[in-house]
């Protein structure tokens, strides 16, 4: 069931770079602007705390799980302005030397993670100079995973995901999809919003989405277009360029409405007995 009454969210929107510590440095006041205007739960972009020259280079900053520099800045900054804090991705040890995790990481008002989900989708695409394939640097994840949340369910999912609708109907009742991502500019340009408005569409429930945008080490471009958008598709707050955040509220009774309006749940014929 959706809570009743409105749960104020917030995506922030990011140029990560090589540093870790300038990163964080980077996400710290943007967190607190967000929390500041009232938000309750903060999702950070994939890669927030490092984007290197080569996907090789987070095997070398890769953290264990519940110890490292981003882990430990997750916590505090969710303490510290007492919301739901969603890092992105932070790339966290696995039993392959040469691969890590890329998990999403969740903590609560307290400090105290209440979440992990693991990228399922892993990123493969050429076109001119860009190459990218994920899967030669990460492990990819095996479970959905979704967060009980003041405004109901929240079901996680990490950049390239959002191309498999199929992933989020393993979830029931959402209330909010969460899609930090690192999109390059040919894919973002072309696809991004799509597939944002057709996920928060065919769901009936928010999206919110925060994205890297701009140029990183080595000459990559990141397309950004940080947005929330309602369950009838419309963008309620975007941010083009830059750092960022947007800011909007998850409103049980838009959830509501749209989906006794448009019942589509209960005209599912197939995957409705799942």
């Amino acid at each position: 069931m959706i809570p009743t009454g409105q749960y104020r969210v917030a995506a922030v929107q990011m140029v990560s770079g090589d540093n870790v510590a300038a990163n964080l440095d980077q996400a710290a006041p943007l967190i607190a602007q967000a929390a500041k205007q009232g938000a309750q739960l903060v999702l950070l972009p994939e890669n927030f705390g490092f984007m290197g020259l080569h996907g090789r280079d987070k095997i070398a900053i890769r953290e264990r799980d519940g110890d490292g520099m981003q882990q430990a800045f997750l916590s505090a900054a969710a303490r510290r302005h007492h919301i739901v804090l969603i890092g992105g991705s932070v790339p966290i040890t696995c039993d392959d030397p040469a691969r890590v995790k890329q998990a999403m990481l969740v903590y609560g008002a307290d400090g105290e993670r209440i979440a992990r989900y693991d990228k399922i989708h892993l990123f493969r695409f050429t076109q001119g100079d860009e190459d990218y394939d994920e899967a030669k640097t990460i492990s990819a994840g095996s479970t959905t995973q979704s967060l009980a949340a003041d405004c109901g369910r929240v079901g996680l999912s990490i950049c390239y995901d959002v191309r498999f609708p199929e992933l989020y109907r393993a979830f029931t009742d959402l209330a909010l999809i969460v899609v930090p991502a690192a999109f390059t500019v040919p894919t973002g340009a072309a696809h991004w919003e799509t597939l944002l408005r057709a996920r928060a569409i065919e769901n009936q429930c928010y999206v919110l989405a925060g994205a890297q945008s701009g140029t990183h080490p080595g000459g990559r471009r990141t397309w950004g277009h940080s947005m929330l958008v309602d369950p009838w598709g419309e963008v309620v707050a975007s941010h083009a360029d830059g750092p960022g955040i947007v800011i909007g509220n998850i409103d049980a009774a838009r959830i509501a409405d749209v989906r006794a309006r448009l019942p589509a749940f209960s005209h599912r014929k197939i995957g409705s007995d799942s």
